[in-house]
């Protein structure tokens, strides 16, 4: 039986299209978070690594889409993303883009839930 981590992330209703993301710890790994945001209607949840260079993406707690409520930025650097793939479209990030968690949105929660692995695999 494979183990998998499972984290409630907050009621669906806390999730406002374009605005603030919901950061929440991810286990096991002290200082990395991740977020969950609300774009076109659907929920999703990404690490909180900019791919250009490890550091957070959100200037305060929360603040992750860019003026427009296009697209995830940066703050350090500018790198913008793509916020239904988390794929770089803009600045430093050259391609890469953001690892993303599998999301559950089901009777009014937002869940995630992926292998341990997952977080093994990052530095």
């Amino acid at each position: 039986m494979t183990s998998v981590c499972r984290i409630e992330v907050c009621q669906s209703a806390e999730l406002i299209e374009g605005g603030d993301g919901i950061r929440f710890a991810l286990p096991g790994k002290v200082s990395l978070t991740a977020f969950a945001i609300r774009s076109a209607g659907q929920a999703h949840a990404y690490i909180n690594r900019c791919a250009h260079v490890p550091v957070e993406l959100d200037w305060m707690p929360g603040k992750f889409f860019d003026e427009g409520k296009e697209y995830l930025v940066c703050a350090t650097h500018g790198a913008s993303y793509a916020p239904h793939s988390g794929q770089c479209v803009g600045g430093p990030c050259r391609d890469r883009g953001l690892q993303k968690l599998p999301l559950i949105e089901s009777n009014g929660v937002i869940t995630v839930e992926f292998a341990p692995a997952l977080l093994q695999s990052l530095s």
